[in-house]
């Protein structure tokens, strides 16, 4: 009897394609079940209207996807909300939790209930495309010994007192609703908090509102809240007052309104219904003003000077003092966001120009007279014959005196040419062929060539007198010659050195 032959070849085959098959499955299925939404649940008793209010918290696990509830289903079957700070609440149901992050939603129940529970059905979106989703479900036990029945009892807002905590440096307050009572109906009590601009760190007036006063009240089932208003970087008052941004007195004038006893903290009523640090605070360090000045100089040597109080914490006049020099001094008062450009130093005054505000000297306050890139310079012109060199010095008009030294081979001279009028000197002529003319004021030297008008006998200045004139055929040459030297001796070649000064304001 002859026996088949088995193979395993086929069963094998089909084994390790099932393994496969539930391999891909578990990967395909693993990363939809990382994700996940945590919900977990706190439980209050309102006394006005004996419900239990539930706060539930709804996390998202993931750290790069947002989580957006598609169904929210919720036993005892009452409405899930999301407050919204100054809006309505919004429902949970579509609510879309950032990566990484929480929701808080409210569910009010009756009285009696003693247990609750909330199922989120979740989907995670990668570009529009659902890539994994989720039910989870929470079910809280609420004590039945705790009974949440309406209040037999409740307290005026016109009785009730407060606590309070303030922080006048940093702009932050609490007022708190003492005792365990809550206000009666629909009672609400206001609190607000102020910053203002102040023009000293003692009360002191003007003072104007600085930013939006924050304000909020307590009431209901909210029996504390959290103020906070924003600082200004200079001289600063903060109050914690009694009553809502109504009661916000802007600006603060000497022999106007005052807060008074609203102030939280105070000895009167109603302030001294909240029990707490006193709630005001003065300081800063800084003055709520901008003082800046620009310089300009003048040709003449005078320097106009700019000042400004134009800025963000602009909110006071400052009092400018211009000082120069041998004694120079002027006082103006800029009002906040203005300037004023009245102020000019005259020429004698401007080595050395301070701005000062209340006895110091501002932020690039100092500053001395630099010569204008545009004002006209000197004009030096030459006369030169056989026997003299004249050289001269004419100052445009609108600028300073400036003094000029003359120098031809051995011999030097000095001169100070005013402003729109000019200096000569003339030398007699030797074998020195240039002269130097300097403008040290401007830091300045020119080269100015001597050539006379007329032919010297090709001795140059200073030789021997001239001969005979001379005639016949090469007297015409000798003309040609003598005419070109005329033009030559108008022509005036001067070099000019001027070295960069730098002024350090």
């Amino acid at each position: 009897m002859i026996r088949p032959k088995l193979s395993l070849r086929r069963p094998l085959a089909v084994l390790g394609a099932a393994l496969i098959g539930l391999t891909g499955a578990v990967a395909v299925a693993a990363p939809a079940s990382a994700h996940h939404t945590t919900i977990t649940a706190t439980v209050d008793c309102d006394r006005l209207t004996g419900e239990r209010v539930i706060n539930w918290k709804v996390e998202n696990s993931e750290r790069n996807k947002a989580a957006t509830i598609q169904k929210v289903t919720a036993t005892p079957q009452t409405e899930v909300n999301v407050p919204v700070k100054g809006a309505d609440a919004v429902k949970l149901q579509g609510y879309v939790i950032p990566e990484a992050a929480s929701v808080k939603a409210v569910q009010r129940v009756p009285g009696n209930t003693t247990t609750a529970t909330l199922e989120v059905y979740a989907e995670w979106l990668v570009d529009n495309k659902v890539t994994a989703n989720k039910t989870n479900n929470k079910t809280i036990n609420i004590a039945a010994d705790k009974s949440c029945t309406p209040a037999p009892k409740c307290i005026d807002a016109s009785k009730a007192k407060y606590s309070h905590t303030f922080d006048g440096p940093k702009g932050t307050a609490t007022v708190k609703l003492d005792g365990d009572l809550p206000l009666c109906g629909e009672g609400k009590q206001w609190f607000t908090l102020v910053s203002y601009f102040a023009p000293r760190p003692q009360f002191a007036t003007p003072q104007y509102v600085y930013g939006t006063p924050d304000s909020d009240w307590i009431g209901g089932t909210q029996t504390e809240i959290d103020l906070k208003v924003e600082i200004p970087d200079c001289h600063t008052q903060v109050d914690l007052i009694w009553g809502d941004a109504e009661q916000v007195i802007d600006p603060l004038v000497e022999g106007g309104k005052r807060y008074d006893n609203k102030k939280l903290g105070s000895p009167g009523a109603p302030g001294n219904r909240s029990s707490g640090p006193q709630g005001w605070y003065n300081g800063g360090d800084k003055s709520c003003t901008t003082p800046a000045t620009t310089f300009a100089s003048a040709c003449d040597g005078s320097v106009a000077v700019s000042l400004s109080n134009d800025g963000k914490i602009s909110k006071y006049p400052v009092e400018f003092e211009v000082k120069g020099e041998n004694g120079f001094s002027k006082k103006v008062s800029v009002a906040a966001g203005k300037a004023d450009n009245s102020i000019v130093v005259p020429a004698a005054d401007a080595g050395k120009i301070e701005v000062l505000v209340d006895g110091k000297v501002i932020e690039n306050g100092t500053y001395s007279w630099q010569r204008p890139e545009d004002c006209p310079l000197p004009v030096v012109t030459t006369e030169a014959d056989c026997k003299n060199f004249t050289l001269t010095v004419t100052n445009p008009e609108g600028g300073l005196p400036v003094k000029a030294t003359f120098t031809y081979g051995d011999k030097t001279e000095t001169r100070t040419v005013a402003a729109g009028g000019s200096e000569k000197v003339t030398f007699k002529a030797d074998k020195a062929k240039s002269a130097l003319v300097a403008l040290p004021d401007l830091d300045l030297e020119m080269e100015a060539v001597y050539t006379p008008e007329q032919d010297c006998g090709g001795g140059g200045g200073g030789g021997d007198e001239p001969g005979l004139p001379v005639t016949g055929a090469a007297a015409g040459g000798i003309a040609a010659g003598a005419i070109a030297l005329l033009i030559a001796g108008a022509v005036l070649f001067v070099i000019a050195r001027r070295r960069r000064v730098s002024f350090t304001a």
